[in-house]
């Protein structure tokens, strides 16, 4: 029996799940595996394998992709507030009839000691710190931190991977270039060092950026969490495990 064409996986990655998933099939020698990222940053953490970076002009343009690179199967595994390519590729995947996943980490969750004020956008989370925050931690990446730049009540230490370009005109603040993980003994460090009243951040999910929480509930901080935008309905799965399940079922089709 002649042996099978590798079947062309595309990973939309960028994520630390997307990152597993390319070293998990790197090795498959019945997979040919493309990682594409979105090129946000200057300086990318590249994934095991072949890699793409940047965009691709919308719905339309990923389905010509994967018609002709002959993709067989599709798996979002971006960050959970990367809506916009969510529902592009749940477009795309249908107008080609590829199989697609979503490989997506649980949201944090509230738990007794915590303080969260649950916000669906950037105006509410300003509202909220305009109210009742003097020292914040913005945790919430460099792209979308203009809707506090108008408030002068309170002072902000800005945590991105890359400083924000342009830097909107807050009165008060201080930029804090890090990646994550994080872990707990820094982040108690770090908001007891800038005496942080409040974190404000995106409910991102994983154990990579959680010890704020943590750290949050240990020090009776407030927390302002984003909700997750909304996703096409699609088969999701939680754990790198079961998405090399449904790899593997679909190559046994």
């Amino acid at each position: 029996m002649a042996a099978l064409d590798p079947l062309r996986v595309l990973i939309l990655g960028g994520t630390g799940e997307g990152y597993e998933l390319a070293a998990a099939l790197s090795e498959a020698s019945d997979l040919h595996v493309v990682s594409s990222l979105a090129g946000r940053t200057s300086r990318p953490r590249l994934p095991q394998g072949d890699v793409r970076i940047g965009g691709f002009g919308g719905a339309g343009g990923l389905a010509e992709y994967l018609r002709d690179c002959g993709a067989g199967a599709v798996i979002d595994a971006t960050h959970p507030f990367a809506a916009t390519m969510g529902w592009h590729a749940a477009e795309a995947a249908e107008l080609v009839g590829v199989p697609l996943l979503r490989l997506e980490r649980p949201p944090w969750r509230s738990g007794p000691g915590d303080a969260w004020d649950d916000v669906g956008d950037w105006d509410e989370a300003a509202a909220v710190v305009r109210r009742q925050a003097r020292r914040v931690l913005l945790a919430i990446g460099r792209q979308e931190i203009a809707p506090f730049a108008a408030i002068d009540t309170a002072w902000f230490l800005i945590r991105a991977v890359e400083a924000p370009d342009p830097m909107p005109a807050f009165r008060h603040a201080e930029i804090l270039l890090a990646r994550g993980p994080f872990d707990l003994a820094g982040e108690r460090q770090l908001l007891a060092e800038h005496r942080i009243d409040t974190i404000v951040c995106k409910n991102s999910g994983g154990a990579a950026t959680a010890a704020k929480l943590i750290a949050a509930r240990e020090l009776g901080l407030r927390v302002v969490m984003r909700r997750r935008p909304p996703r096409p309905e699609l088969p999701t799965v939680s754990s790198i495990a079961a998405a090399l399940a449904w790899l593997r079922a679909l190559r046994t089709r």
